[in-house]
């Protein structure tokens, strides 16, 4: 561990924290992954072996605890990082969050977050959701079933019931809550066909990121402040 030979509560905190990949670790754990390989997935970049380095050092730091069914739980001390971590997507959203990047659209890695975002609650039958990223040419598969939701990378072999068709970028958007699963559909930015259970299920079924309420809240913010007038003018 790097330190900054200071005596300061706060270069002691980013000496544990501020390592690459802890936050992104502890944010992960805060949205409910708690197992290795869910870890990883969630993200892209972060290879098996830095992810244990960093587990053994957030566990010799107090802030997670391996779990007798070996997952990993946040301490106390980890889950009081949440303000700081929710702190962060909320000064990102507002001063540092433009266009996405190239490097930082990963279909797979999207998908395996859509799945893991689906209330199953009011859903009373399988409904197989083909979602086709049309500038990568990669086809997955929702299959949403009453209790559980999972993701498909190749052909599960169920009957399509409805297709959602756009490019990468805008479902990464989408995702984020910078734009809204209907309002894109009546725009045409995304294309979603299918039964009407399902076209009305799906935007309630998908809760889309964590962070989207903080996202669209920023937004609402900001467009709130370019609507009022400017005194004297």
């Amino acid at each position: 561990m790097r330190t900054y030979a200071q005596y300061c509560p706060i270069v002691r905190a980013v000496e544990v924290v501020g390592e690459r990949w802890t936050l992104l670790i502890v944010r992960e754990m805060l949205t409910g992954r708690r197992r290795f390989n869910d870890l990883i997935r969630g993200l892209p970049g972060l290879s098996r072996a830095l992810l244990a380095r960093r587990l053994r050092q957030m566990e010799a730091a107090g802030i997670v605890v391996r779990a007798e069914d070996g997952g990993y739980d946040l301490t106390d001390a980890g889950n009081d990082l949440r303000p700081l971590v929710f702190g962060l997507a909320e000064w990102g959203a507002r001063y540092a969050f433009g266009d996405p990047r190239p490097d930082e659209l990963d279909p797979e890695v999207l998908m395996w977050w859509l799945h893991d975002r689906i209330d199953t609650t009011d859903v009373t039958r399988r409904a197989v959701v083909q979602v086709e990223m049309t500038d990568r040419r990669r086809v997955f598969w929702l299959l949403i079933e009453p209790e559980d939701a999972s993701v498909c990378y190749t052909d599960p072999g169920f009957e399509v019931d409805a297709v959602l068709r756009s490019d990468l970028a805008t479902l990464y958007r989408m995702w984020e809550g910078e734009i809204d699963l209907l309002d894109a559909v009546k725009a045409g930015t995304i294309d979603l066909t299918g039964p009407r259970w399902v076209v009305a299920g799906l935007p309630r079924w998908l809760q889309l990121s964590p962070i989207a309420p903080i996202v669209r809240a920023t937004r609402a913010a900001g467009a709130s402040l370019a609507a009022e007038p400017v005194e004297g003018v």
